[in-house]
């Protein structure tokens, strides 16, 4: 039997990367009525491309859906500091899950929680049935890896993928996934704008847990590290604590989807008349490629 293989994209994240890597010419692709396409268009590309690469037996696509979420709830400055979407963009939003929906995959997302916690329910739900291969630009989903979740992390340009399994994020950083969302407790995150311990940077933060294994471990052997760094651990002890939570993907989002509901059956007719809609007509070989299983 054919081994399963789920690909879960994260949406967002894809659309973005292909806004800001076609729109800083300043020249934005539109329909012949005006409307923005240039990220959709861009994402159709960097899909296509990861369906092609990961050669999926199901797909599902995750959406951040609104900037409030319960982290936000947590701690008010919670990604504070993005600047709002750019105006060409934010119609492309909806236009984007037509064309998911077109493909025959279903759009995945919940208010008050984030694409990333989406993409972790359902790994988690899913990874006993079928093998997942996660797509994002996102290094926080590292945190997400097991020998059942390997994470492809977007490099420049398309088609390249570092793929992440337990064995090479210990090999490249000697770390295990959880101790991930340690690092991310002490030093913290300028784009997700929370502080961690005041002071204490990547390296430190590095050394740290792999000296002591974890916060825990680090906390209850505080009199083995330096008197400065004690010091800053101690004076942020509750802003360590709620940075690790902000940084922590959750596992038990409220959202679902079966197996048998993600299959990877592209109707090419339906998908070429989405394309002909928003003048993608370049794009049509790229849904005619065969797929090999």
């Amino acid at each position: 039997m054919t081994e399963q293989r789920l690909l879960l994209v994260d949406g967002m994240a894809i659309l973005f990367r292909a806004y800001f890597a076609t729109s800083f010419t300043g020249s934005i692709r539109r329909t012949s009525t005006g409307v923005p396409v240039n990220a959709v268009h861009g994402f159709v590309r960097y899909f296509m491309d990861a369906v092609k690469t990961f050669n999926p037996t199901h797909v599902i696509c995750c959406w951040d859906m609104g900037s409030t979420t319960f982290r936000t709830e947590q701690y008010v400055g919670y990604k504070s500091n993005r600047p709002a979407a750019p105006e060409d963009l934010i119609p492309q939003f909806d236009l984007v899950k037509e064309v998911v929906a077109s493909f025959n995959v279903p759009n995945i997302g919940i208010e008050g929680f984030e694409a990333d916690d989406c993409i972790g329910t359902l790994a988690a739900a899913l990874k006993d049935q079928a093998h997942v291969y996660i797509v994002t630009g996102d290094h926080d989903m590292l945190q997400l890896v097991d020998n059942r979740v390997s994470v492809a992390i977007m490099k420049k340009g398309i088609g390249n993928y570092l793929v992440y399994t337990p064995e090479s994020l210990m090999e490249e950083r000697q770390l295990t996934p959880l101790q991930i969302i340690d690092i991310k407790g002490l030093m913290g995150d300028t784009s997700d704008n929370y502080p961690g311990v005041k002071g204490i940077g990547e390296k430190t933060a590095h050394k740290l847990i792999q000296e002591h294994g974890s916060i825990e471990g680090l906390l209850s052997n505080l009199d083995a590290v330096s008197k400065t760094i004690r010091a800053k651990i101690e004076a942020d002890l509750e802003m360590l604590h709620l940075s690790r939570d902000l940084a922590t993907i959750q596992l038990q989002a409220p959202v679902a989807c079966e197996l048998l509901d993600c299959l990877w059956r592209l109707d090419t007719a339906i998908a070429i008349r989405k394309f002909e809609e928003l003048e993608f007509g370049s794009l049509v070989k790229l849904l005619e490629q065969p797929i090999l299983r």
